[in-house]
């Protein structure tokens, strides 16, 4: 996941850039905006991937007081 982080950090710089050098209205501005809000899609669906429910335990939650569900405290 760093490795994204790290692109996200390097797109922002390169887009503050752009703007800085062709104005904050300009097509190449707008692009590389564009590109960070891409990336930052990608690294909030990697960390909702992270945290899907297996099937089991989705049947659990659905079915608690089946026997493989079931938790003995020791």
């Amino acid at each position: 996941m760093s490795d994204i982080q790290e692109k996200i950090k390097s797109e922002i710089e390169a887009a503050r850039e752009a703007c800085a050098v062709d104005g904050s209205n300009s097509d190449g501005c707008a692009a590389a905006w564009d590109a960070v809000e891409e990336l930052q899609a990608e690294a909030s669906h990697q960390r909702e991937k992270g945290t899907e429910k297996s099937s089991f335990d989705k049947y659990c939650d659905e079915n608690p007081e089946a026997d493989e569900c079931r938790v003995y405290d020791s």
